[in-house]
């Protein structure tokens, strides 16, 4: 039977490096901006009024895409894990 290994603690909760955080929206905008081309393209396929879909995803998307770009997440930055109390040596807890 294998036993997970055991996690440690840290003092502080840090959040992801900015570098990684900066690359996970990159990803995001560039995947709202390539579904944009595909909108754009569909424009000179699409008959009637069913252009309305993929011109309104072409118009609207953009907005979007830079609403979620600019979106930082937070996760646990500032949260610091308190210490358990201290008991000084030959002294019991106080009641």
């Amino acid at each position: 039977m294998k036993q997970k290994a055991a996690s440690t603690s840290a003092i502080t909760s840090l959040g992801d490096a900015p570098d990684e955080e900066r690359k996970a929206r990159m990803i995001k905008y560039a995947t709202s901006m390539g579904i944009r081309v595909v909108c754009i393209i569909a424009c000179f396929y699409t008959p009637g009024w069913w252009l309305l879909i993929p011109a309104l995803g072409a118009v609207f998307l953009p907005y979007f895409a830079v609403i979620a770009a600019n979106q930082v997440t937070r996760t646990g930055g500032n949260q610091v894990e308190r210490p358990g109390s201290i008991v000084l040596s030959g002294q019991g807890p106080q009641s």
